[in-house]
């Protein structure tokens, strides 16, 4: 990333600035400062020098404008579910959308409109009365911006594709203030680099999504397994990829057991693997799948629940709360074989490794790609992998700060293990890999495009606390 000397304006700089926008300006030792610098990673905890809470896209233009004349960094907030808090910047300023958050929805067009700001929760809970929906993420707290522009996988890709390819047209401020449009037909190349490129060219203030009748039912499925029996499972699991009907969304999980009322006393705290999926549907029609799923491994527990859309799209908020300490790391796989499936089985314990506490271990998931992802042409979006059988993700969860270093290091020999399996990784996965990392989510082609766009709509590379591409020209 960049490194700039942020120039701390004075008052009366601020007071204009309060006098432009509609939304509020904050300032260190303000009255819901702290609350608004705060993000869901816990470990992080920096300070702006401004905080910019937005209402209108002139709001966003204003602010861009402010930083750019200040020399402030730039930091973008919607969810703020980044693991590294990017859109945080020390000493600089936070374009904060948050109160941009108002979706409008047309049934009869098949169209919802979604502000920046908006979590993911607004969008399903407008469209879904009308039996309406498109793909949008697994935790209904996280932000649509972040999500959408770095892909947007959720319960629907397979059925539907990513939540970037269901986007008809972007409004976004560029690096220059610039309210602007991207769409098929209106900078179309913009409209190419936004579907997968981050939020590398701008900030988005509205998305048009085209919406898609898919009910309001679906059926959850998780067999669990002690570690010792789940390779076998596993196996038959992995059958099931390359034919599962495009409504189901295969999914696998290695942690240590909750307190979860479906799982008996005896099991709590101990290791176990699950292998199941999520379909968005009939319940009936999906409980077609569940046979073939059960086939030569008697789980410990079987969880076979029917929920609405709406309680699938919420069931692992839980997990996901906002003030615990996290890092993750994600790869994606075209195949998972052997030796995947062991290493995915270990969570990143080898052999000498001694008996750890399981409760200390991260866990992690896989979750099936393919269907309607893979159906679109890897050149026609900026999203890459589309060739991806699964995407894993190892998540390190804790709450005392003294064991940052040990939790981190576990999070990391468990993407290690998986590792020599990996073929990319997803943008909106990366952590701290740096520009090691946006290279093997795009590719070489890929990204030598993706910087083409770049220097045309922010040649002085003014939003790059992302997972940064840089303009094409040298030294930017």
């Amino acid at each position: 990333m960049d490194e700039r000397q942020a120039g701390v304006p004075d008052g009366r700089d601020v007071a204009r600035l309060r006098g432009v926008l509609e939304g509020r300006v904050l300032l260190p030792g303000e009255d819901a400062y702290d609350q608004a610098r705060r993000v869901w990673n816990a470990m992080v905890d920096r300070r702006p020098a401004v905080i910019a809470r937005c209402a209108s896209p002139a709001d966003v233009a204003a602010a861009v404008s402010f930083g750019r004349e200040h020399d402030l960094e730039l930091g973008v907030r919607c969810g703020g579910h980044s693991v590294l808090g990017i859109s945080v910047p020390a000493g600089g300023l936070m374009v904060d959308l948050t109160p941009m958050q108002a979706v409008r929805v047309d049934p009869e067009r098949g169209r919802a409109w979604v502000q920046g700001g908006s979590r993911l929760h607004n969008l399903d809970r407008a469209t879904q009365p009308f039996g309406l929906a498109t793909t949008a993420g697994n935790v209904s707290h996280t932000g649509v911006g972040g999500l959408t522009l770095g892909g947007g996988m959720g319960w629907l890709a397979r059925w539907l594709g990513l939540a970037c390819d269901n986007v008809a047209r972007f409004e976004l401020v560029t690096a220059d203030g610039e309210v602007m449009h991207a769409s098929e037909t209106e900078n179309p190349d913009l409209y190419w680099g936004l579907r997968g490129g981050g939020g590398n060219f701008g900030v988005v203030t509205e998305f048009e999504f085209r919406l898609h009748p898919v009910g309001t039912a679906a059926l959850l499925v998780e067999l669990y397994h002690a570690p010792d029996h789940a390779p076998a499972a596993l196996r038959r699991w992995r059958d099931l990829l390359p034919d599962a009907p495009r409504q189901a969304t295969l999914t696998a999980w290695a942690g240590t057991g909750g307190e979860a009322p479906f799982l008996p006393p005896e099991l709590h705290g101990r290791p176990l693997i699950n292998v199941g999926y999520v379909w968005v549907g009939d319940p009936e029609e999906g409980r077609a799948l569940l046979p073939a799923l059960r086939d030569g491994a008697v789980p410990l527990v079987e969880r076979v629940e029917e929920l609405t859309y709406l309680e699938v799209q919420t069931m692992d908020d839980h997990k996901h709360e906002h003030g615990w300490r996290r890092y993750w790391k994600g790869h994606y796989l075209r195949e998972f074989g052997d030796g995947a499936i062991d290493a995915f089985v270990s969570r990143g314990v080898g052999r000498g490794d001694g008996d750890p506490d399981p409760a200390s271990l991260p866990s992690a998931t896989l979750q099936a790609y393919g269907g309607a992802i893979g159906a679109i042409g890897d050149d026609d979006t900026a999203f890459a992998q589309r060739g991806t059988l699964v995407e894993f993700v190892a998540d390190a969860v804790w709450t005392d700060p003294a064991t940052d270093e040990s939790r981190i290091a576990a999070a990391r020999r468990y993407g290690a293990a998986i590792e020599p399996f990996a073929s990319g990784v997803y943008v909106n996965s990366l952590a701290d890999e740096g520009e090691a990392g946006t290279r093997r989510a795009y590719g070489s082609d890929k990204l030598a495009r993706l910087a083409a766009v770049k220097e045309r709509y922010d040649p002085d590379n003014i939003f790059h606390l992302n997972h940064n591409i840089r303009p094409r020209r040298p030294g930017a």
